[in-house]
């Protein structure tokens, strides 16, 4: 039976029409083809909404309380190396669509290595993502119902999600429909308060005018580097769109639709919001850490309900991030797989959706959660240091892969060049420039030193055993 999703092997792809979805080659095992049950207005409303995650309404505390008004410097850097990194993703993923995604470009750029590692340390990002996000949601939920035990409100969203995942690709795409509109609805209107507020016409406030945003770097350098650290960990989460493509109705229009809008959505909803944050409240207000930027930020304009209002949208993202996360290690284990990367179980589809492999992502996830109560002190922070710089690693190979492809698209197949990068190859260049300074940037913090170590330890170890695996199947 023909495959529909791009699980390439061959080192060159043969020319077809743009709107083709690739077939696996070599080293796939014969499965059933996974569904197009992801409607355009699915995938516009997760590629609008992934940008929106926990990290933003959350995390960026930290980030405000070390780089002070220079936080909108810090999310803006970040924001244009994510727009470098969208539009190369874009790029290959609307010639390719692909469950695989880069996994799957990184393997036809540079070999079945790049793929293996790329994958599995992107799988094992997810995988305990989901736990993480699922210890966030249970601590919101508890605080409203105290008495009731965390883990149990871990596990049954663990349940609802994997539950959601394995019937149909459409429910996935419902639940984030839905997450997705009431997060942008609710960044949004805090938006529209605060530029109200600024402005000084909002009943019952007075413009604070400019007197937040000095001094612009109250840390000096070494501030706006962890805000920078801090805000480039905030973007993740984007690559799911060009995951979720390859199973819409018309994978390359929805590619190069969220990829050509992603612009704006970075500038608006991250960039945007930080203004408002550090122009309404100081920057040195504990209630930026302690509460969340958001909730301090309309506590400050009196806004009533505020804090309760905003823990609602918070449990959103971070069940929003969940069900995404648990969508998206399946579809990169299930690529991988049918590349014949890893265990041919977890392949099997049924009813157009990769189930066993659900339910194995779910159960790592699971466990990171038992590893968080069981072994608090030792392996549960190592496997969060190991994870702490794979985001960065995949950009890696992006932009790595992006380079190798464009010149042999250009040759060979130029009609399924319908996202082009921008100012190709200087600006994929200074893409990967930038990603090697913050690679130096986190060799010099403490905190990240760790992270970038540990994860460099797993990348390492992955590559020597997809190179030993690579070498095994050339000689068969």
């Amino acid at each position: 039976m023909p495959r529909t999703t791009s699980e390439p092997s061959a080192p060159s792809p043969s020319p077809a029409s743009p709107g083709r979805v690739d077939l696996p080659e070599q080293g796939g095992s014969p499965a059933l083809p996974l569904s197009h049950g992801l409607k355009q207005r699915h995938l516009s409303m997760i590629a609008l909404g992934g940008v929106i995650g926990a990290g933003l309404f959350v995390g960026s505390g930290a980030g405000i309380a070390a780089a002070g008004p220079s936080i909108v410097l810090a999310y803006t850097v970040s924001g244009l190396l994510v727009m470098l990194v969208m539009r190369m993703l874009g790029e290959m993923s609307a010639a390719h669509p692909s469950s695989g995604s880069f996994s799957a470009h990184a393997e036809r750029a540079i070999g079945p290595w790049a793929g293996f590692t790329a994958g599995w340390s992107f799988w094992v990002l997810l995988c305990t993502a989901v736990g993480l996000e699922g210890i966030g949601a249970a601590k919101i939920v508890t605080g409203w119902l105290p008495g009731t035990p965390e883990w149990a409100w871990v596990a049954l969203f663990m349940v609802v999600f994997c539950g959601t995942n394995l019937a149909a690709v459409k429910n996935f795409g419902e639940f984030e429909f839905w997450f997705a509109a009431l997060k942008v609805g609710a960044i949004s209107l805090f938006l529209l308060l605060g530029v109200l507020a600024i402005a000084g016409v909002l009943p019952g406030t007075d413009s604070p005018g400019a007197s937040n945003l000095t001094p612009f770097l109250p840390h000096g350098g070494e501030g706006l580097v962890i805000g920078l650290l801090a805000s480039v960990f905030a973007y993740g989460g984007l690559e799911t769109v060009t995951i979720a493509a390859a199973e819409s109705e018309d994978p390359v229009k929805g590619v190069a639709s969220a990829v050509r809008t992603a612009m704006w959505r970075i500038a608006v909803f991250y960039i945007g919001s930080m203004a408002v944050i550090v122009t309404l409240v100081p920057w040195d207000s504990k209630e930026v850490v302690e509460k969340g930027p958001y909730v301090a930020a309309l506590d400050h304009l009196g806004i009533p309900g505020a804090g309760p209002l905003m823990n609602v949208v918070v449990l959103v993202a971070l069940l929003s991030a969940m069900n995404a996360n648990v969508y998206g290690a399946s579809r990169i284990a299930y690529s991988l797989v049918q590349r014949g990367q890893g265990p041919r179980a977890l392949a099997r589809v049924s009813g157009g959706v990769p189930r066993v492999a659900v339910l194995v992502s779910c159960v790592f996830g699971f466990a990171c959660v038992v590893l968080s109560y069981w072994r608090p002190n030792d392996v549960f922070p190592w496997l969060l240091n190991m994870i702490g710089a794979v985001i960065l690693i995949v950009w890696f190979f992006v932009a790595i892969s992006q380079l190798r492809l464009r010149r042999r698209l250009e040759r060979e197949a130029p009609e399924r060049l319908a996202v082009r990068m921008w100012a190709f190859p200087a600006l994929t260049w200074v893409a990967l420039a930038g990603m090697t300074g913050i690679f130096v940037l986190m060799a010099r913090q403490p905190d990240t030193r760790v992270q970038l170590y540990s994860t460099g330890a797993m990348t390492l170890v992955l590559a020597a055993v997809g190179y030993a695996w690579q070498r095994v199947r050339t000689r068969r």
